[in-house]
């Protein structure tokens, strides 16, 4: 059974060893009751080491335990959900907060993690524990529209989120989130976002799922929302290792996509088309793009008007800018070393209003500052307009336990 102690509650949780189970509805059942009695669907737990004695059954959320406040000794969760285990009343977090994995079969059973727990919750994901299911995003308002990054069309820069309950969520900008896909979205293995592929001046999402390799437009609906998908590609799409929106990289107005094959490390230009889908593909480098292992379509960083890429080589950890040229890419430059301590980029379009193009990074275990350590910070980037980034600036580090952001 596992279960993990989330010691920061805005940081990655330090597994301890346990499992999680969903409760409704509290009551106690005969005395000698064995780790089996626990129905399915429940939250059980005893006041004992071993598991035997009055149980204790809920799946509901509990405010307070009542009688059973400080007792919990031997837990098991069979539902699909974890379950927090508050030191605190009311769910509070200024005491510890541990988090019960599910096991619906009930196989798994231990000890609470400490025997102070008075209240109890049911979430989907383990960080709903101590935080919101979403991170924290502030962005400033661009004095002109960066053509991307912008789901409400409001200027200013917005995030989509997925978490690890394959939900949705839209980060305006403001520190708040909204629910915009209520589950499902882990069937794709590739999001992507930058500009209006389907022409009708509203940021789109495209999606490829990861079963059939079909690739999927999710037009924006200008608040943030998506609307009813549009299949842009039959299949096949499963050999693009990464899939990347660049904006208009041919110069005819519309947003185009860039892939690398897997097989042979090309890289190909997909251009938009004025239906929505995509053209036929020109290629753009013959080889060597299996090299790099992030990616992030930031839009025009030096200036020229024309949409830019930056990657990361994977054996150095440098990160490189490709200037866009016409329907290309030009010679690239180095933007920085050290690189390999990032999980993702993240292209947010130009989040501190200074009207330049910017990059954040989201970080991995390896990641250390004076401010931050290990995976789930985010750092920003200002961009300069002259093709380089300011110096890092760690902003939070609520962005664990996530599955994937763009």
């Amino acid at each position: 059974m596992r279960t993990s102690l989330l010691k920061r509650l805005a940081t990655a949780a330090t597994a301890l060893g346990l499992t999680s189970a969903a409760l409704l509805g509290a009551g106690a059942s005969p005395a000698q009751a064995a780790i089996s009695d626990c129905p399915s669907g429940y939250f059980c737990a005893w006041k004992t080491d071993n598991g035997t004695g009055t149980m204790y059954k809920t799946n509901a959320n509990a405010p307070t335990l009542g009688t059973w406040d400080n007792t919990f000794r031997s837990v098991v969760n069979r539902t699909n959900k974890f379950v927090c285990l508050h030191e605190d009343p009311n769910h509070g977090t200024d005491g510890d907060v541990y988090s019960v994995y599910p096991d619906p079969s009930g196989t798994e059973w231990g000890g609470p993690g400490s025997n102070s727990i008075s209240s109890l919750k049911f979430v989907a994901t383990e960080r709903e524990c101590a935080m919101d299911p979403y991170p924290v995003w502030h962005a400033a308002e661009a004095p002109k529209a960066a053509g991307f990054g912008d789901l409400d069309a409001n200027r200013t820069a917005d995030v989509l989120v997925r978490d690890k309950a394959g939900r949705l969520w839209f980060l305006p900008g403001n520190g708040s989130g909204k629910l915009v896909g209520s589950g499902g979205w882990q069937a794709f293995n590739a999001l992507v976002r930058h500009g209006d592929f389907s022409r009708d001046g509203k940021e789109d999402v495209i999606a490829r799922e990861a079963a059939t390799g079909k690739l999927w437009l999710y037009p924006g609906t200008g608040t943030g929302s998506l609307g009813a998908r549009m299949l842009i590609g039959t299949g096949g799409w499963n050999v693009m290792s990464r899939l990347v929106g660049v904006g208009d990289l041919n110069g005819d107005t519309r947003s185009d996509l860039v892939a690398v094959e897997k097989s042979s490390g090309k890289l190909w230009l997909y251009p938009g088309t004025t239906t929505g889908t995509l053209g036929s593909r020109v290629l753009l480098g013959n080889g060597g793009w299996n090299g790099m292992n992030a990616f992030a379509g930031t839009g025009d960083l030096n200036g020229d008007s024309r949409p830019d890429l930056v990657a990361r080589e994977a054996s150095t950890g440098k990160l490189w800018m490709y200037p866009g040229k016409a329907g290309t890419f030009g010679a690239r430059t180095l933007l920085g070393s050290g690189w390999n301590v990032m999980d993702s980029l993240l292209a947010v379009g130009d989040y501190d209003g200074d009207g330049h193009h910017d990059l954040a990074a989201i970080t991995n275990s390896s990641y250390s500052s004076n401010v931050f350590r290990g995976d789930g910070a985010l750092i920003l980037y200002s961009g300069t307009g002259t093709g380089k980034f300011q110096a890092g600036f760690p902003e939070t580090d609520s962005w664990w336990q996530l599955n994937g952001a763009f």
